[in-house]
């Protein structure tokens, strides 16, 4: 089974490529939004811890998102591999993720990272937000999302390189050639 942590800022292109993964591989994804979405959606014990803490403004605790992760995780095994797309963000978090997959007696077999250039990725979020719609990918928006990704989640690189699981994949190109490198390091596991 791989378990594989896909990695970038935002922008960068984790979930269009995590979508590639699963049809190819057979893999699951694990998306952090969708998963708060659906506990919340379902009612579930979890997601309504998860909602109060949302309702009040707070974010949710490390703790209890591992435990939304392991559950979510527990429902999908046994497959072939499982992608983590939206976590960890903080070395606490990939810490945590490591030993809850460490008490289901498997690991991260590989850390993904999408590597694109700042400028790259203010371009795509622009151009998402005149598409999407979405609210958040707007200029001031997106200079504060990179900010915090910089400064609170870019620091995952150095600690999964010093796992010996991180892999740096060139981001940009067309979404095959971004695929194929992804495959060739997965392929390599």
């Amino acid at each position: 089974m791989k378990n594989l942590v896909i990695f970038g800022a935002p922008g960068s292109g984790k979930g269009t490529q995590s979508d590639l993964l699963v049809k190819r591989y057979g893999f699951k994804h694990i998306s952090t939004g969708d998963v708060l979405r659906g506990e919340i959606k379902n009612g579930t014990e979890l997601g309504k811890t998860a909602k109060n803490y949302i309702d009040n403004g707070q974010l949710i605790p490390d703790s209890l998102m591992i435990d939304i992760l392991a559950s979510t995780y527990d429902s999908l095994c046994p497959c072939d591999g499982v992608i983590f797309d939206g976590f960890p963000r903080t070395i606490p978090q990939a810490e945590a993720l490591k030993k809850m997959l460490a008490d289901r007696n498997t690991e991260v077999s590989a850390m993904l990272e999408l590597d694109v250039p700042k400028e790259e990725l203010i371009s795509r979020l622009i151009n998402r937000g005149k598409t999407s719609g979405r609210a958040d990918d707007n200029e001031e928006t997106i200079q504060k999302r990179l900010t915090v990704y910089k400064n609170q989640t870019s620091p995952l690189i150095d600690w999964y390189t010093s796992e010996g699981i991180c892999h740096s994949v060139k981001g940009i190109g067309s979404l095959e050639e971004i695929e194929a490198a992804l495959c060739k390091v997965i392929d390599e596991l």
